[in-house]
């Protein structure tokens, strides 16, 4: 009977337990990735490597296809080549451009702190002097682009773009002229200040939209590139259509700073006359070809990034057409993709990748023959696009598997492509680390 009435009291205990225990939870399957992080910035892509297939399938950002021609965008993934990859330097803060000098070094310009250095043999120099000379107003002076004069070899000129800082305002683009001279820059000439000197919004993230890159025409005159400096929003401001402010606009100028002759707009009342193209957003890059036509990259909004083939007197739309949409999911303005008398991109990139300085192949690689390579940022990585007749025929993303954020490209003497990484984040920081690298591409054919 006592065992009876213990074996009781244990069944009772036990259920009494049991009633006041929570079930175990159910597992929940992982929820997937969302593309875009908490700033409306899209991740950075897996890309694809199917022959025929594109490298980004992820869906378009207006949620249908806006290509306006077939060619336009989602160019087939297609390998090229092999290719080793050799690490130069890897102590660049914010770097921004390169340019090969004809004694085999590479001068390259970093952003902020602005500095030039020289890249010998995988050692990099101290900043050369020189800057001084450029007297800006406002307490720190940013360096963006930098490309040498044709005759460099001769006349040791060089042209750079710069800007002017203070309390995270970043001032307007300005170009200037130097002289390289051993470890120092000397006879620093200022040729153009672009109006207006500072954004319209100044509470704008320091750096955004300020354009910079720069070229020389095969008709021996520079050309420029500016931002539209707007706070984005669905409604942007219209400045890149004004042709009384340099903001979002291709310029041309002569090696002395001023309006090249055959501007467009030279006479046009209210018209700046060193203005060659309208309705840029955000232009990161800006290269010719070897027939001789100038090409630029632009940042679009949310799923427009952009590459254009820059023509003289023509409007390229923004903010009244774009492929894109506003950070926020809105449409920009009436959600205009085309319009007649605005010119379309050859290529457009959705979603975003942020794509950075562009260079032509133009080294003795078969198996890059006809290619551009476009540095893309958010990307991590660079891309190389096969133009036939002026359309983008297949793509490659290289350096996919580092994850490095990629400002520029450009092909060296020697037939490799050189790629700078960018060590700091899509603003501008006063003490960015030294973390940036200079890396050669070399094909096997």
């Amino acid at each position: 009977m006592k065992r009876l009435l213990a074996i009781l009291a244990l069944s009772a205990a036990h259920a009494v337990l049991t009633a006041q225990t929570p079930p175990p939870a159910q597992a929940t399957p992982p929820k997937p990735v969302p593309d875009y992080n908490a700033g409306g910035l899209p991740r950075t892509p897996v890309y694809a490597t199917v022959p025929g297939q594109p490298v980004d399938a992820r869906p378009f950002e207006k949620k249908a296809d806006t290509r306006q021609f077939p060619q336009q965008t989602r160019a087939p993934y297609r390998k090229a080549t092999d290719y080793t990859v050799t690490v130069l330097n890897s102590q660049v803060s914010a770097g921004w451009a390169m340019a090969h000098l004809p004694d085999g070094r590479i001068l390259l310009t970093e952003r902020l702190p602005g500095a030039f250095r020289i890249l010998d043999k995988g050692v990099l120099s101290a900043p050369l002097a020189g800057l001084e000379g450029l007297k800006p107003t406002l307490p720190m002076t940013g360096l963006l682009d930098v490309v040498l004069d044709p005759d460099f070899a001769r006349n040791r000129t060089l042209y750079f773009t710069w800007f002017e800082y203070q309390d995270r305002t970043i001032g307007n683009t300005s170009v200037a002229r130097a002289v390289l001279d051993g470890d120092r820059l000397r006879d620093v000439t200022v040729l153009l200040k672009t109006t207006p000197f500072l954004p319209n919004d100044q509470t704008l993230a320091a750096g955004s939209k300020t354009g910079g890159r720069l070229a020389v025409g095969p008709d021996g005159f520079l050309y420029l590139v500016t931002g539209d400096r707007d706070n984005a929003g669905n409604r942007p401001w219209a400045v890149a259509q004004y042709n009384d402010t340099h903001l979002g606009k291709v310029l041309r100028i002569t090696k002395d700073g001023a309006p090249a002759p055959g501007n467009p707009f030279i006479g046009v009342k209210g018209a700046l006359p060193e203005i060659w193209a309208i309705g840029l957003r955000s232009p990161e890059g800006l290269m010719f070809d070897a027939k001789g036509q100038l090409w630029e990259t632009e940042h679009g909004p949310r799923g427009g990034d952009e590459l254009n083939l820059i023509k003289k007197g023509v409007n390229y739309g923004w903010p009244v057409i774009t492929h894109g949409i506003d950070y926020r999911q809105a449409p920009i303005g009436d959600d205009e993709v085309a319009r007649t008398g605005m010119e379309q991109p050859v290529y457009f990139w959705s979603p975003s990748v942020a794509v950075a300085g562009l260079d032509f192949y133009r080294g003795k690689s078969k198996a890059w023959a006809d290619s551009v390579f476009v540095a893309l940022l958010n990307g991590r990585g660079v891309t190389r696009l096969k133009l036939v007749d002026n359309k983008v025929v297949e793509e490659e993303v290289l350096l996919a598997d580092r994850g490095l954020r990629i400002r520029d490209v450009r092909t060296g003497p020697d037939g490799s492509v050189y790629v700078l990484s960018d060590s700091g984040g899509s603003g501008v920081s006063v003490s960015p680390p030294a973390t940036g690298q200079v890396i050669k591409l070399t094909p096997k054919d």
